[in-house]
């Protein structure tokens, strides 16, 4: 049943893929333009934050949230990408975006995606948790976020394509090995379990590898960066507390400034980490937000002066996977009405509150969830793939190995949020991602072939 599934699912997705990708707008050796910036996204004090299964109501501002956009143009052809500094971004927020960018700019809505940064020290503005702790929150009440940061994204958009300017980009692939950890483990009775804790002794070993690729995209004016896009899979959940927080890509952006000045904007994109965060099990020290940052900071200034030209040839194409959610049964969904009371609190195991905000969730949606994937070829050797929901580790390397461009550029959390998107053998295992996870087995391998049919689109597509 499971095989019969993901065939369904992948022959889904090549008709899609066909009607909606066969002649990819490109632009030849036209001049490229590139264009930047950012928005505060910040909400007011006292709004529901994001990241956890209890009421945490802000109190302050640590460093500033952000919608940070980059535009690029070549000839007639023109595509947009955007990065919040939020734990995710749903289609009701993002179609929005995406049609009054379109409004404003010019550029397409098809055109332009919207990724999140997933910020576990932002606001809880939509979904399930929103539904269940925002409904006693004063603030919430008096602002409606969903529609302001809708207006606040395309403000961005706007104001990026009027700052594009003549540009050079330069693209490279480096390694980072240290600061990312997969965090699901196998344990000494046979299970799989997520974050067992430090110096656990029935820890065997990690249930998967990382991803240590760290990919750097730069933009230069007359041989000045004026804007640097990082991606790197690693959970942005190393900060903690209640006040806001863009988390370790603030310090982040810190470090690129701190060398190549005030004017340079640090855009991050979080790569496929739906099962990578920074906990070392090995030890019982955590670093910081700062630590990380700053070594990633680093990482990308030292690479800076080993990227290679891009030889811009701009084209976008995306695609439609419709994807079975799973469902339940009655027995589960009387469960989760008669126990959603006590979710936030200390009376349930904490999968068991999981588990009910998952399927009260599973009773609002659509037998088939329509996903969106897209592919941003940037130049021969460089494009960016964008997914939706939070990945696991070792699709979005999937994607890379088959990727036709040596400079892949995996970025998730894109357009929408469906969750977690765990592997098949991972569905198996069981464990938090698992229980919280919205689409059926199968999902996330039909996501692959999908994003792995673009790039190969774009890469035979005539510049």
């Amino acid at each position: 049943m499971k095989r019969l599934l993901g065939l369904i699912l992948i022959a889904g997705a090549s008709a899609l893929l066909s009607a909606s990708c066969a002649s990819p707008a490109g632009s030849g050796a036209a001049p490229l333009r590139v264009g930047v910036a950012e928005v505060d996204i910040t909400p007011p004090k006292g709004y529901p934050m994001a990241g956890y299964y209890h009421d945490r109501a802000n109190t302050g501002t640590k460093d500033p949230l952000k919608a940070k956009a980059i535009v690029f143009e070549q000839g007639p052809t023109r595509a947009a990408l955007v990065f919040c500094d939020l734990i995710g971004v749903p289609a009701a927020v993002t179609s929005r975006a995406r049609q009054e960018a379109e409004r404003r700019s010019g550029i397409p809505a098809a055109r332009i995606g919207i990724a999140a940064t997933h910020s576990h020290t932002g606001p809880l503005y939509y979904g399930q948790m929103s539904r269940l702790l925002g409904e006693r929150n004063k603030v919430v009440a008096e602002l409606d976020y969903p529609a302001l940061l809708a207006a606040k994204v395309a403000e961005a958009v706007e104001r990026a394509a009027r700052n594009a300017r003549p540009a050079d980009l330069r693209a490279g692939i480096g390694e980072e090995h240290e600061l990312s950890f997969h965090r699901r483990f196998r344990m000494k009775d046979g299970s799989v379990r997520t974050n067992p804790g430090s110096l656990n002794p029935d820890i065997v070993a990690p249930a998967g590898p990382i991803d240590p690729e760290l990919a750097v995209l730069s933009a230069q004016d007359g041989g000045r960066t004026f804007a640097a896009l990082t991606v790197f899979a690693l959970h942005c959940d190393t900060t903690g507390g209640t006040e806001y927080s863009a988390d370790y890509p603030y310090f982040l952006e810190r470090e690129l400034r701190a060398s190549l000045g005030d004017g340079v904007v640090s855009l991050f994109g979080a790569g496929t980490c739906g099962n990578i965060n920074h906990i070392d099990t090995s030890r019982k020290e955590r670093r910081s937000a700062r630590d990380i940052g700053v070594q990633l900071g680093q990482d990308v200034l030292g690479q800076l002066p080993r990227l290679r030209p891009v030889d811009a040839s701009l084209a976008m194409t995306s695609a439609r996977v419709e994807v079975p959610v799973q469902t339940r049964t009655a027995e589960q969904v009387d469960y989760a009405k008669a126990n959603v009371g006590k979710v936030g609190g200390k009376e349930l195991p904490f999968l068991d509150q999981v588990r009910i905000v998952t399927t009260l969730h599973l009773q609002t949606l659509p037998s088939v969830w329509s996903l969106e994937v897209q592919a941003l070829r940037l130049g021969r050797d460089t494009a960016i793939v964008t997914l939706p929901g939070e990945i696991f580790v070792e699709l979005g390397l999937a994607i890379k190995r088959r990727s036709p461009f040596p400079n892949t550029f995996v970025v998730e959390l894109a357009n929408d949020n469906c969750a977690y998107v765990p592997t098949r053998d991972a569905f198996a295992q069981g464990a938090y991602e698992v229980e919280n996870s919205r689409i059926a087995p199968g999902g996330g391998e039909a996501l692959v072939e999908q994003a792995v049919a673009l790039l190969k689109s774009l890469a035979d597509a005539k510049p």
